[in-house]
């Protein structure tokens, strides 16, 4: 199983990014996919989630109203579009995938089942 990301980069306050997240080795249309983010010297954090079907989606209060995350499965890719950038965005950030069951508790980076390499997204102010 492979997932990678990218998409990462410099960008200034204000601005907007978007992450894409490929996945390749695993049936990607069973899979619920999160991103989360490790910021220098803090611990990793959710940043989003969404259902294996999409639709249903989840974030982190710090990030809603400026990121959506979406995913497109028959491209077997999860997307985080992420406007309003600030300088506290500035972290690596990672994708995850975790199979579908009947308890999906999308915050919990301990139930994902496999993780990406992450791609750097500076925010400079």
């Amino acid at each position: 199983v492979q997932l990678q990301a990218s998409g990462g980069g410099l960008v200034q306050a204000g601005g907007s990014l978007r992450l894409s997240c490929a996945a390749s080795g695993l049936t990607f249309s069973v899979y619920h996919m999160g991103w989360f983010r490790q910021a220098p010297g803090k611990e990793r954090e959710f940043v989003a989630a969404i259902a294996f079907i999409g639709g249903t989606a989840h974030y982190a209060d710090s990030v809603k109203g400026r990121f959506t995350i979406s995913r497109d499965n028959m491209k077997n890719t999860v997307y985080l579009q992420m406007n309003s950038l600030k300088a506290e965005d500035t972290a690596v950030y990672y994708c995850a995938a975790v199979r579908v069951s009947t308890d999906w508790r999308p915050r919990w980076q301990e139930d994902y089942d496999y993780w990406g390499q992450g791609t750097l997204v500076t925010v400079s102010s």
